[in-house]
């Protein structure tokens, strides 16, 4: 499935509004992970990027890409849509960097390019996985990091569709997860925690955590409706993937602590699920 032109139409189409509507809360503050803004300083995923070459897959309108680059990373900033480049560009400010359009499933960029891939719902969540991660390994250096942000399976498989909120009961099959059909005929996707593993073990990656990140339970979805409200503080609704390119034998490489798994105040806020961060 080539979910490529119809994805793009859909990001063009909406970007200002989801920018009018998000940008005020995900662009106020950096490093803010997922559908519930949890800030990156408690769930210690990415650690120190300065002087570090950065990828973001699917940028959007630059909320990660500029504060990363102003903590000194040479960060690039890559999305499918003209639209949410263009809201890069208008917000990016000082300091300056690159700005390319392109498809995580065919990233135009050289092999061993950069220390750091990562994602908040962008790439990896709007390409097919067993494309992209493979690109993405593509483009790592030996010793350099993939961490993504997506749903988690059970998220959706508790979404109900006739009521378009997330609840206590399972709507959908886990092992039929894959595609997700979203508007304008575009395509998001889904895998099981178990496909996760085969996809990053088959491009050759090594998992180094899973987090699962815990909002506090009166922490708001911006971005979708959950019965009950607190859902997220009871199971898991987002995958947040640590993983590294491996060194060549003999060499060692230090990397992130993994993060503990506990809730975070009520104070956290933000979002994503049916309209993910691109």
């Amino acid at each position: 499935m080539d979910s490529i032109p119809a994805n793009r139409r859909l990001w063009n189409r909406i970007s200002s509004a989801y920018q009018r509507e998000h940008d005020p809360r995900i662009g106020a503050t950096p490093r803010l992970w997922g559908m519930y803004s949890l800030p990156d300083a408690h769930l210690r995923a990415l650690g120190d990027v300065t002087g570090k070459r950065v990828l973001e897959l699917g940028c959007g309108a630059g909320q990660w890409s500029r504060a990363l680059a102003a903590e000194g990373a040479d960060v690039v900033g890559l999305d499918l849509s003209e639209a949410q480049l263009a809201a890069a560009k208008a917000a990016m400010g000082t300091p300056r960097y690159p700005l390319v359009q392109g498809a995580a499933e065919h990233l135009p960029f050289a092999d061993d390019s950069f220390d750091l891939v990562f994602c908040d719902f962008g790439g990896l969540s709007w390409a097919p996985p067993h494309l992209a991660v493979p690109q993405a390994a593509r483009v790592l250096r030996r010793g350099g990091r993939l961490v993504f942000n997506v749903a988690s399976p059970w998220f959706e498989a508790c979404y109900d569709e006739a009521t378009a909120r997330v609840t206590t009961t399972l709507h959908q099959d886990y092992f039929g997860l894959h595609t997700i059909a979203e508007g304008d005929d575009a395509t998001s996707y889904q895998l099981t925690y178990g496909d996760w593993v085969r996809v990053l073990r088959a491009a050759g990656l090594i998992i180094d955590d899973l987090i699962e990140p815990r909002p506090g339970p009166e922490t708001p979805n911006g971005y979708n409706t959950t019965a009950p409200p607190d859902w997220a503080h009871h199971w898991p609704a987002e995958a947040l993937w640590v993983t590294h390119k491996p060194l060549p034998p003999g060499q060692v490489c230090t990397r992130v602590k993994p993060a503990a798994g506990a809730p975070l105040p009520a104070s956290s806020d933000g979002g994503d699920r049916r309209s993910p961060r691109p």
